[in-house]
C-alpha cells in the first residue's frame, strides 16, 4: 500500500471512529503549497507511468517562479498545449506585466486564468482525486509553487477516434449514413446537430471505482416525464461496481426485470433513432468508450419497429411492419409447429402432403423432435462460429456450411429435406427484427417451444403462448408497461403500433410515456381537442 492509500485509509478511519453513527465518506485529499511535493506526491501515486508527462518551467521576468504542466501523453494533444498554454505563459512571462502581477500579488493563479492563457475551458483544482482524473481523462493541470491550487485545462483531450462511419450493425435503405463512435462528446455532438433546442439537457457522470468511466444522460427537458428522468438518475446513482466497458454493464444492472429472455433497454448506433426517440419523451444514457447508445423506457413495439419505417411512404411501412410480425411468428414457432403437427395431429395436413411427408421420413432414425432439435443446434452452433470467423471467412463459413451440412444429412438420411426447409424458413424469418436483442429473445424461447410441442403437441403450444402472454404483461420498464400500448389498450396509440399512420395523423407522443408535453404536431384537430378541454 503507498502513501496515498494509506493516508486515505486512515483518514477514513478516524472519521469514522469519531462519528460511528455515519457511513465513512471519501476524504478529499488537498494539494500542497510546495511544487515538488505535489510532482513527487503524483509520481507516487501513478507509479512513475512513463506516459505520464510533468513540465516545470520557470516564469516571470527574474525567472524565479516554478510552475508544472501535467498531461497524459496520447490522451492530451501536444500542440495544444504547446502553443496555448506553455507558449502564452512563458511569452507572458518575459514581459513585465506577469512579472509585476507576480511579484504584488498573492493570487497569481487567478492571473494566469484570466489574463494569460488563450485556451477555452480552464477549471479550479485543489484536491488530488479530480486532479488525477482530470489527468487520466486527457486534460492538463498546470501547478504553481507556493500555491494549493491548481488549473485544470479541458480542452487538450485528444485521442485516436474511429470517427463517424456508416452504422454496420443497423442498414437501411433510405436514412443517414452515420453512426455513433466510442468517444463520448462525438455522440453528443451528433444528436445536438439533429436536434438545436435549448432543451436538450445533458448531465454527466463518472460510474465504474477503477475504470471512472464517463456516462451521461441526455432528454429534452418540458417533453419527457420528470419521474423518468429522476429514476434514470437514481438507477445510474446505485450502481457500484469496479469498471464499465460497454453499454452492457450499464443495460444490465438498470433493467427491471433480469429473469426474463425480453430486453427492456433498447441499444443503438444511430443518431437518427436516438433523436426521434428523445421527440417521443424517452431518455438517452450515452456511455464513452461504446458506440452504443441506450434509450429507456424500451416498449416491446420499440424493437420491432425500424428507423426506415418514418422515412418511407406510411402504406410501404405499413406492410413491412405486417411482414416482421409474421416473420417473429414463424421465427417463434416454425419447428414447433412442425413437430406438433407430424407428431400428433397429421390429420390436419391435406392427405397428399402427409404421403408426401411421411415418405421423406420413412429411413429418418430420429423423432421429428430430435430432428428439429439437431437441425436448430447445428444451425445456431454455425451462426456463432459465422460471427466470430474474420469476416473474410465467415460468410463463405456460413453459406457453405449451412448448403453442405444441410444436403449431406438429408442425402445420409439423418433429418428429412422438409425439416431442413422449416429450419431455414425460420432461420430467415429470425433475420426479420431491426433490433438484434429481440431476435436472440426468440431464438432463445425457440427450444422450449419445441419442448411443449413434442410433449403435449398443438395444446403444448397454446399454453406455451399463454404463459408467454403473461409473462409479457407483467414486464415493466422504468415504470412504463411493456406491452403497451396494446395493453393497457391506447386508441390513440395504435396509429404507430402495428401499422403505422400517415405522418399527418401522428398528432401526439405515447400517452404511458409522455403526459407532460402529448401534442407533436399542431394543426386544426389539435386545436380542437384544445379547445374542447
Amino acid at each position: 500500500m503507498n502513501f496515498f492509500d494509506k493516508w486515505v485509509s486512515n483518514t477514513v478511519k478516524e472519521s469514522f471512529e469519531q462519528n460511528p453513527d455515519q457511513q465513512p465518506a471519501e476524504s478529499k485529499i488537498l494539494l500542497h503549497t510546495s511544487l515538488q511535493e505535489n510532482i513527487q506526491q503524483i509520481k507516487e501515486t501513478l507509479g512513475n507511468s512513463t506516459d505520464i508527462t510533468i513540465r516545470v518551467v520557470r516564469i516571470g521576468k527574474s525567472a524565479e517562479q516554478l510552475m508544472g504542466i501535467i498531461y497524459t501523453d496520447g490522451l492530451a494533444d501536444q500542440k495544444t498545449i504547446t502553443d496555448f498554454i506553455m507558449e502564452s505563459v512563458m511569452l507572458d512571462a518575459k514581459g513585465t506585466r506577469l512579472d509585476k502581477e507576480i511579484q504584488s500579488s498573492p493570487d497569481i493563479i487567478q492571473i494566469i486564468k484570466d489574463s494569460v492563457l488563450t485556451i477555452a475551458d480552464v477549471k479550479d483544482v485543489d484536491d488530488y482525486k479530480t486532479l488525477y482524473h482530470s489527468v487520466l481523462s486527457g486534460e492538463t493541470v498546470i501547478l504553481v509553487d507556493g500555491h494549493s491550487e491548481g488549473l485544470i485545462a479541458s480542452s487538450t483531450r485528444s485521442w485516436q477516434d474511429r470517427g463517424v462511419t456508416e452504422p454496420l450493425a443497423e442498414s437501411v435503405v433510405r436514412g443517414p449514413r452515420e453512426s455513433f463512435s466510442e468517444t463520448l462528446r462525438t455522440n453528443t455532438s451528433l444528436i445536438r446537430r439533429k436536434i438545436k433546442d435549448p432543451n436538450l439537457w445533458l448531465e454527466t457522470m463518472q460510474i465504474g471505482r477503477v475504470t471512472q468511466t464517463d456516462v451521461a444522460i441526455m432528454y429534452i427537458n418540458g417533453i419527457v416525464s420528470d419521474e423518468i428522468v429522476t429514476e434514470v438518475r437514481a438507477r445510474l446513482n446505485r450502481i457500484d461496481i469496479d469498471g464499465i466497458l460497454e453499454s452492457g454493464y450499464i443495460e444490465e444492472l438498470i433493467q427491471d426485470d433480469t429473469f426474463t429472455p425480453f430486453p427492456t433497454v433498447y441499444n443503438t448506433e444511430r443518431p437518427d433513432v436516438i433523436a426521434a426517440e428523445l421527440l417521443e419523451g424517452k431518455v438517452a444514457i450515452l456511455i464513452d468508450g461504446t458506440p452504443f447508445v441506450l434509450i429507456v423506457p424500451a416498449l416491446f413495439v420499440s424493437f420491432i419497429h425500424s428507423p426506415e419505417d418514418y422515412y418511407q411512404r406510411a402504406d410501404v411501412s405499413s406492410l413491412v411492419r405486417v411482414l416482421r410480425y409474421i416473420g417473429a411468428f414463424f421465427a417463434l414457432l416454425g419447428p414447433s409447429l412442425y413437430v406438433a403437427i407430424t407428431t400428433f395431429h397429421p390429420q390436419m395436413l391435406p392427405t397428399s402432403m402427409f404421403i408426401s411427408i411421411a415418405a421423406q421420413r420413412e429411413g429418418v432414425p430420429f423423432p421429428a423432435f430430435v430432428e428439429a432439435m439437431l437441425m436448430e443446434l447445428a444451425f445456431e452452433i454455425l451462426r456463432e462460429a459465422g460471427l466470430r470467423m474474420p469476416r473474410t471467412v465467415g460468410t463463405a463459413l456460413s453459406v457453405v456450411g449451412t448448403l453442405v451440412i444441410g444436403q449431406a444429412a438429408v442425402e445420409a438420411g439423418l433429418v428429412s429435406a422438409v425439416m431442413v426447409i422449416v429450419v431455414s424458413l425460420t432461420a430467415i424469418s429470425s433475420f426479420v427484427f431491426p433490433a438484434y436483442s429481440m431476435s436472440s429473445a426468440f431464438r432463445m424461447l425457440r427450444f422450449p417451444m419445441i419442448v411443449l410441442a413434442a410433449t403435449f403437441g398443438l395444446f403444448g403450444i397454446v399454453i406455451g403462448l399463454f404463459a408467454l402472454t403473461l409473462h409479457l404483461c407483467s414486464l415493466r420498464t422504468f415504470g412504463v408497461p411493456y406491452m403497451s400500448p396494446f395493453t393497457p389498450y391506447e386508441p390513440a396509440d395504435q396509429k404507430d403500433a402495428i401499422l403505422r399512420f400517415p405522418r399527418w395523423a401522428l398528432l401526439s407522443r405515447p400517452r404511458l410515456i409522455n403526459q407532460k408535453n402529448p401534442i407533436r404536431e399542431q394543426n386544426k384537430l389539435t386545436h380542437k381537442l384544445k379547445h374542447k378541454e
